[in-house]
């Protein structure tokens, strides 16, 4: 029986290594590249992304990720972003004034978090979609780790049709909550570091595993 393939795309953001430690646990063939044919044809494609968007869109887009990204979803094979990985799934993210394109798989604008202290760093409840794959064996208020000064506030994307209505997680912080958390068909995607989560983490990521 052939091993489960992952493959994380790096394309120069940071936070690599704890990723692949954090896959590698659950018995899977993890290789980070940036090759294009590797992270179509994995089983599975983790995107982290730690820093600002633009630069992240540029280090995307100068390896073809945009492309990697749509060309697996197209195929309807899982991808699964973190952090600013999940952040340039977005149509577009904004930062000390400057708009930036992201990979537009949904609708919506990642913004600077309303609050008193920014960034949010630490330890923090999420609520937790019915009926979630993703947050299966996790508990309504499990904490996650999150680092982070952007995110999406709102959420546009409703009416799909015949496709299953994308299921969002919510983490309350400052003036507005945010979203932390989207399960939408093979697309899957955590604000918070599930890399640095601990039990409830690698529970996260085993259920992502369990999907590919």
């Amino acid at each position: 029986m052939e091993m489960t393939t992952v493959a994380i795309l790096d394309y120069g953001s940071g936070n690599i290594r704890s990723a692949e430690r954090a896959v590698a646990r659950h018995g899977v063939d993890v290789t980070v590249t940036s090759d294009f044919d590797t992270c179509v044809n994995a089983d599975g494609l983790f995107v982290p992304g730690v820093g600002a968007y633009a630069a992240c869109m540029e280090g995307l887009r100068g390896v073809l990720g945009h492309r990697i990204i749509g060309r697996r979803l197209a195929g309807g094979r899982p991808v699964i972003g973190v952090c600013v990985g999940m952040q340039i799934l977005f149509e577009r993210g904004i930062e000390h004034g400057v708009e930036t394109e992201g990979c537009g798989e949904w609708p919506g604008t990642i913004a600077r978090l309303e609050a008193p202290v920014v960034p949010h760093m630490g330890w923090n409840s999420v609520t937790v979609p019915e009926d979630s794959t993703m947050f299966a064996g996790l508990d309504e208020g499990t904490r996650f780790y999150f680092v982070h000064s952007y995110a999406a506030q709102e959420w546009h994307l409703n009416d799909t049709g015949a496709l299953a209505t994308p299921k969002v997680a919510w983490c309350d912080y400052g003036a507005r909550p945010f979203v932390a958390a989207v399960e939408n068909g093979p697309l899957w995607a955590a604000q918070f570091h599930p890399e640095k989560s601990g039990d409830a983490g690698a529970q996260l990521l085993a259920n992502w595993i369990k999907t590919l």
